[in-house]
């Protein structure tokens, strides 16, 4: 990677990752509320079925948005998840699933690192190989 390149990229400060999460949690809210009302106008569901629609909708939404290049509120913020060693690169599903639960059991203590570290890498993107740049 070009030395330009890399001193010219930004990374998002700790207000920007915290807003992208409010953001995106409130979307995955209002997106089982939708299929909640949906799964009612079809009649009796089994409750199995809708506990394994909503946890799907809960695990599935930053893990495969993250590896596809961005959550909707990462799209919105210019924020973007890649690769540390070539920033160009997208993450894959792997990276995206170390990541996230790391995330998952570190909750917010994983944000501890990102004042201190010049790219400001959380904990779930140091111990994943991760970075996040703002476009």
């Amino acid at each position: 990677m070009e030395i330009n390149k890399l001193m010219d990229e930004k990374y998002p400060p700790l207000t920007n990752r915290i807003q992208s999460i409010l953001i995106d949690t409130i979307l995955i809210i209002v997106l089982m509320l939708v299929f909640a009302n949906l799964l009612e106008a079809t009649g009796e569901v089994p409750d199995w079925v809708r506990g394994v629609l909503f946890a799907g909708l809960f695990v599935a939404y930053e893990r495969l948005c993250t590896a596809l290049g961005f959550t909707l509120e990462n799209y919105v913020k210019g924020i973007r998840v890649r690769s540390h060693s070539d920033t160009s690169k997208r993450i894959n599903v792997v990276q995206a699933l170390l990541r996230y639960s790391v995330k998952i059991i570190l909750g917010w203590v994983s944000f501890l690192t990102i004042n201190r570290n010049p790219k400001r890498r959380a904990i779930d993107d140091l111990l994943s190989g991760l970075v996040m740049i703002k476009l």
